[in-house]
């Protein structure tokens, strides 16, 4: 391996988002006014990454439904811009419900998913959101709590599909005539809208399968005196975290290599992510395989539309839906905030550890920009601080290092390769982090305060290429700063960047 051509890990980034790294002292500017480390969220990638969702919908389908799922990510700014555009949004808990409310959801947007409690059914049951029911349990205490809130909305989530894995979520395929018969004794107190399942999966054929068998227990229900109208087929669908699928594919090469001793090592205190060793081989499925995708989200909708389902003499998934009025329902949480997220820290010292390794240190802890167990392949890119512009090093490999005082708390158990030497005071930027990375920290262990949330919006300029650049806290944000409209209220919270 030469110094010349190290193995990279090239993140896609979002047109807006790079404008905005591009742009002379914006990112400074943000750290320096609000603290770093911080969350940036770009309302307009959100925005974005709707439209192109809707545009797939409204080619096929004449009755949908897009239910931002809140879960992804705990920004106002997200959740009001999914208000501000029309949509439903998908809650799992009081504090999720709480939001959408204030945020401006009305009930008939608000649908309510994942395993239910007691105290929050006897919540919903009275304010007319749709229940997406998980278990059998649920299904009866709804009808009985129902009371005079007759006709309370429900769904009812299915698992258990063939092909796919057994899940802790919905209600097993071979109960389906047990909820069906409930249905219909409790006709009066729920009303059906229909089934629901959540596929964790890219793989096309499982979710196909799921939807054909939905479309079945559709027809029984029918037999029953139901009238279900709504098939929601979940989220799931995936990020495209890579700009350069060969370039990936090489550094897992790479990896594996020096997993058996061969070339520069790469991992940190003998890490395999979820590699084994055996026969002189590397085997086994990584923990980083999902980053590979390159399958955008809107293209992986747009494929199980149209794909041809063989119980229904090869008409399309789109087709039967509209035939039979049926309104399909989905939940996109990571592709609605694909790319439109990144995570900013400042780097805090450098060091050499006793195997030679280059340590870098950062200002954020590992789960900051790491999601579980997950290992983040995508490169950091290195903003070098105002008094380090020019630097004439070669091109290093480093690992990062978080702040808390654990052992493990390695940003990054793999090596990364800069341009060039990080110093104390240059900037780190994480790309694509606003799906399940920046509200999962750990920092208050360590009593470390929690990143701040802040919003920024691109405005055009009659008078630059380029525009400004408006951040301010994310419980600040208002929709109307994306068609251009002033600040809400003025005060020193804005800040503008040229």
């Amino acid at each position: 391996m030469t110094a010349s051509a190290p193995p990279r890990l090239p993140a896609k980034i979002h047109p807006l988002v790079r404008a905005f790294l591009q742009a002379p002292g914006a990112a400074e500017d943000a750290l320096t006014r609000f603290g770093s480390p911080a969350h940036l969220v770009f309302p307009q990638v959100f925005a974005d990454n709707l439209e192109r969702l809707r545009t797939v919908l409204e080619q096929g389908l004449p009755r949908y439904r897009i239910c931002y799922a809140h879960k992804v990510n705990q920004s106002r700014a997200f959740v009001r811009t999914a208000e501000h555009a029309g949509v439903g949004i998908d809650v799992a808990s009081e504090a999720e419900l709480a939001s959408a409310v204030g945020a401006g959801f009305g009930s008939t947007r608000i649908e309510v998913t994942g395993p239910k409690g007691e105290e929050i059914l006897r919540e919903l049951i009275a304010t007319g959101v749709t229940i997406n029911v998980d278990n059998m349990w649920e299904l009866h205490r709804v009808a009985e709590l129902a009371g005079r809130h007759a006709g309370v909305p429900v769904l009812v989530r299915l698992s258990g599909f063939a092909g796919t894995p057994v899940s802790r979520f919905g209600v097993p395929l071979g109960q389906v005539e047990d909820v069906l018969r409930a249905l219909a004794a409790h006709h009066g107190r729920i009303d059906f809208r229909g089934f629901a399942f959540h596929i964790d999966s890219g793989e096309p054929g499982e979710r196909l399968r799921a939807v054909e068998a939905c479309l079945e227990l559709t027809e029984r229900a029918y037999a029953h005196g139901l009238a279900p109208t709504v098939l929601n087929i979940g989220g799931g669908f995936r990020q495209v975290f890579t700009a350069d699928a060969d370039a990936f594919d090489a550094y897992v090469h790479a990896l594996r290599e020096s997993l058996l001793g061969h070339g520069e090592p790469m991992a940190w205190g003998g890490n395999t992510f979820g590699f084994h060793l055996e026969g002189g081989g590397v085997h086994g499925t990584p923990v980083f395989h999902k980053y590979a995708n390159t399958v955008p989200a809107d293209r992986m909708l747009a494929d199980l539309l149209e794909a041809e389902l063989d119980g229904h003499g090869g008409r399309s998934f789109a087709q039967i839906a509209a035939e039979n009025l049926l309104e399909v329902w989905l939940e996109p949480g990571k592709a609605l905030v694909d790319h439109a997220g990144i995570t900013l820290a400042r780097v805090e010292f450098v060091k050499e550890t006793a195997d030679g390794s280059v340590l870098v240190n950062v200002d954020l802890s590992r789960d900051t920009v790491t999601p579980a167990d997950q290992e983040v392949m995508v490169d950091p890119i290195l903003l070098p601080g105002v008094v380090h512009t020019q630097d004439n090093s070669d091109p290093i490999g480093v690992f990062l290092a978080g702040r808390l005082c654990l052992e493990r708390d390695l940003v990054t158990n793999h090596k990364v390769w800069f341009p060039q030497r990080p110093r104390p005071g240059d900037l780190m930027v994480f790309p694509n982090t606003a799906a399940y990375h920046m509200d999962l920290s750990a920092a208050r262990a360590s009593m470390h305060r929690l990143p701040p949330k802040l919003a920024v919006v691109h405005r055009p300029s009659d008078f630059s290429d380029q525009g400004k650049y408006e951040i301010c806290r994310d419980d600040d944000y208002e929709p109307a700063l994306m068609a251009g409209g002033p600040p809400q209220s003025a005060g020193p919270q804005w800040h503008e960047v040229q």
